[in-house]
């Protein structure tokens, strides 16, 4: 009895193996087109640096004072974030100025020089009252723009600061602080808890 030469995958194994292929294509497709390293613990400490400056505003007099405070905060929490996305990124093999990390950095970065400029014009004009609404809805703008480029919780995030930022051009003066404790405080460390958990820190 003559046996056959060659013996022919079984159409099962067959099928497995092109699921698997199928899923590291789809994968590696996702991979390119994405930006995953949003840092997590970098967006719960941005949050904590928030936080601080909105408890410290009760120690400030006058309007100059209290958008120092606030500028160094920003200054503050960029750094923070910028250090810990090279961090993430850097774990992961990924270029923040090439790929998807450099269209992440195109999408978010126009946003946030808008509201500095509109930040220097305004408390120039003494529309210091308008600052809040200003900078939640303009961070806002950036991140829903790169969070297309991001996993879903990142445009989440950005349309939170969308909706708190409307509530401060409608709300009371009075009400800023709170807003802006809500959104750069709360709002990252609600975010940057989801990211730690479910993307890789």
């Amino acid at each position: 009895m003559v046996r056959p030469l060659l013996r022919l995958a079984s159409p099962a194994s067959l099928g497995a193996r092109a699921e698997a292929d199928l899923r590291f294509i789809r994968g590696a497709m996702e991979r390119s087109g994405s930006f995953t390293a949003v840092p997590g613990r970098g967006g719960m400490a941005m949050g904590v640096v928030a936080l601080a400056a909105a408890g410290a505003t009760r120690f400030v007099e006058g309007e100059d004072a209290w958008v120092a405070l606030w500028v160094a905060a920003a200054a503050l929490a960029v750094g923070i974030g910028v250090l810990a996305m090279r961090r993430k990124a850097a774990r992961e093999g990924l270029a923040l100025l090439a790929g998807p990390g450099r269209r992440f950095l195109l999408c978010l970065c126009p946003a946030l020089v808008v509201g500095a400029l509109l930040t220097a014009a305004l408390a120039r004009a003494g529309a210091v009252e308008l600052l809040p609404g200003l900078w939640l809805l303009c961070y806002g703008a950036g991140v829903v723009a790169a969070g297309a480029l991001s996993p879903p919780i990142v445009p989440v995030t950005g349309a939170a600061f969308l909706v708190l930022g409307a509530t401060a051009l409608i709300a009371p003066a009075s009400w800023g602080d709170l807003l802006l404790a809500a959104g750069f405080g709360g709002v990252h460390l609600v975010s940057g808890l989801v990211v730690a958990r479910r993307h890789g820190g």
